[in-house]
């Protein structure tokens, strides 16, 4: 089943203590779209400028990813610079400039109107809900991201967003933020109180952790020895959790578990190499064969 996105497309100017790129392509949509398309078919909703590359076009062109939805504007594309501390858990971050993004307002193509699966990247909260009214019926899974600006600035706004959608998807300083509450467990009882039903928390280096009905499963992180570059972890998380959970067209506790690991899974290939680099020569089967040493990771015997 088709996986409909709603977020950015950008530039990314990323600097860690393993190198340094100028320019390359990022976005929370682009990583989210990346790795779900390795599951199912993406529709992609965003904004670019001018200076949109035809090669980085391509990137998406040569994918199961449809771009009817990337809107082309007059201005540059949406612009990050970043540099990331020696353990890569911090960041500073060196430019912020919205461009074309600032004026985005998605609008979704007929033939997206009908998806099943929608994830809302990370945009404002008002922005994020507008795109599911024009979603028509319900959707089988809606998930969103957000962050600490929302809510700070926008936490009405956000509350109503939350009405709406199944999963919530944030680290966990937002979870905490949001819930003002430490302990995350507590934190999701109060988060569930807003909407979501399911909450996934993403960890970083201490891997992520899904609450729902159900209880709690934990995914660790995948130890690696020399990651590169965080930047689009957490959207390639995404992107392998919803891509999992399209494709497999299910959404019980067992393809929910499944989708926490092969999330977990697009998210330690992501950091291996800076920006996109290492999820664009990634092979299905380097996939399915870290989702099984995941389960080795895990597995002991009583």
């Amino acid at each position: 089943m088709s996986l409909l996105v709603v977020g950015s497309v950008a530039y990314d100017a990323l600097e860690s203590p393993f190198g340094k790129v100028e320019r390359t392509l990022g976005g929370a949509a682009t990583y989210f779209s990346v790795a779900a398309a390795f599951f199912t078919h993406v529709n992609l909703v965003a904004i670019v400028g001018d200076d949109f590359h035809p090669k980085d076009e391509a990137i998406f062109r040569k994918r199961s990813i449809d771009i009817e939805g990337l809107e082309r504007a007059s201005g540059k594309c949406f612009f990050w610079a970043g540099r990331y501390s020696e353990n890569l858990n911090e960041r500073i971050t060196l430019a912020t400039d919205l461009n074309v993004f600032a004026e985005f307002k998605p609008r979704l193509p007929e033939k997206y109107r009908n998806s099943r699966y929608v994830f809302l990247a990370n945009i404002a909260p008002d922005l994020q809900r507008d795109v599911l009214h024009q979603v028509s019926g319900t959707p089988r899974i809606s998930a969103m991201d957000t962050m600490n600006y929302w809510i700070e600035r926008t936490n009405s706004e956000l509350r109503e967003t939350l009405k709406h959608v199944d999963i919530l998807m944030i680290n966990d300083s937002e979870t905490r933020q949001l819930s003002n509450e430490h302990n995350l467990l507590r934190a999701a009882r109060h988060i569930f109180k807003m909407g979501p039903s399911t909450l996934v928390v993403k960890r970083g280096e201490y891997g992520a952790m899904l609450v729902d009905k159900g209880g709690v499963f934990c995914i660790p992180a995948f130890p690696l020895e020399e990651p590169h570059d965080p930047t689009g972890a957490g959207d390639s998380f995404a992107g392998g959790f919803m891509g999992y959970l399209a494709g497999a067209g299910s959404k019980s506790d067992t393809a929910l578990r499944r989708a926490m690991v092969y999330g977990s899974v697009l998210g330690s290939f992501a950091v291996e190499r800076f920006g996109l680099e290492r999820l664009l020569s990634l092979k299905q089967g380097e996939i399915h064969a870290r989702a099984r040493h995941f389960a080795k990771l895990t597995q002991f015997k009583l």
